[in-house]
């Protein structure tokens, strides 16, 4: 039977086991590397029919606190977050001490970082992407596809889109390593000052491909991160699409309190 809350409704007992292990994983009561209990144990400690606890494990993979591995059962991840700091990956300090955003943001939580480029060339541009850069749909671009890896797990992967016209004269943009600073130091090298950096989050179930390319269990959450890099003259000269595995990141904001 289900626990009645507020409204009359009541919450299903598949639910509340689900939310228990859950629990259990963010108190280190199971641990990374842990094997979290068999279906016949669950029966058992629950007295609740498979059935109920196959429905719950549905619940604790979607966390994206565990794998489940074919002949092993459900183990957990060894997955601890990193803290994004809005105020701070993107400062120009940190680009003119030789470090890309996402570097200077894992050095911050203590993790080792690594970055595979997996793309650097022409694309046309996405209709979303093309309205974003103020080009028409179709139009040629520069795409940079990464993916980052922080202590040997993919967490994260992006893609930049650099109008042609902007990059054409910036040839370490067409290198897997653009040099100290990334990117962005490469643009304001060449005279483009940032104003700002806009952001836009949504969080979703991960696709298969993208669970599969960022080691998550199916339908794990992701959050899509798409950010307009903006210049003084008011004009977007990167689009990044990133997708993130939700479990890594925790976003932090400072949002000013007067005009």
């Amino acid at each position: 039977m289900g626990t009645a809350v507020g409204g009359g409704r009541s919450v299903p007992r598949y639910v509340q086991i689900a939310d228990e292990i859950v629990q259990q994983i963010r108190a280190g009561v199971l641990k990374p590397g842990d094997l979290v209990p068999s279906e016949s144990e669950l029966v058992e400690r629950y007295g609740v029919s498979g059935g109920t606890i196959r429905k719950a494990m549905v619940e604790v993979r979607a966390s994206g606190l565990v794998d489940t591995r074919h002949g092993k059962g459900s183990i957990v991840k060894d997955r601890p977050p990193v803290r994004l700091r809005s105020s701070d990956r993107f400062r120009a300090s940190h680009r003119r001490g030789g470090k890309a955003a996402y570097l200077a943001e894992s050095a911050q939580s203590g993790a080792t970082a690594k970055v595979s480029v997996l793309y650097i060339g022409p694309m046309a541009a996405p209709e979303d992407i093309a309205e974003r850069l103020d080009v028409p749909a179709g139009t040629q671009v520069l795409a940079r596809r990464r993916l980052y890896f922080r202590n040997g797990v993919p967490v994260e992967t992006a893609t930049s889109y650099l109008p042609w016209d902007v990059v054409k004269d910036i040839p370490e943009l067409f290198s897997e390593n653009p040099g100290p600073g990334g990117i962005y130091a490469r643009l304001e090298d060449d005279g483009h000052t940032f104003a700002e950096f806009v952001e836009t989050l949504q969080a979703r179930p991960a696709a298969k491909a993208e669970a599969s390319e960022l080691a998550l269990s199916p339908g794990a959450p992701v959050v899509h991160l798409l950010r307009n890099a903006v210049t003084e003259e008011g004009r977007v000269v990167e689009v990044c699409d990133t997708l993130m595995a939700a479990d890594q990141f925790v976003f932090e904001y400072r949002i000013p309190a007067t005009d």
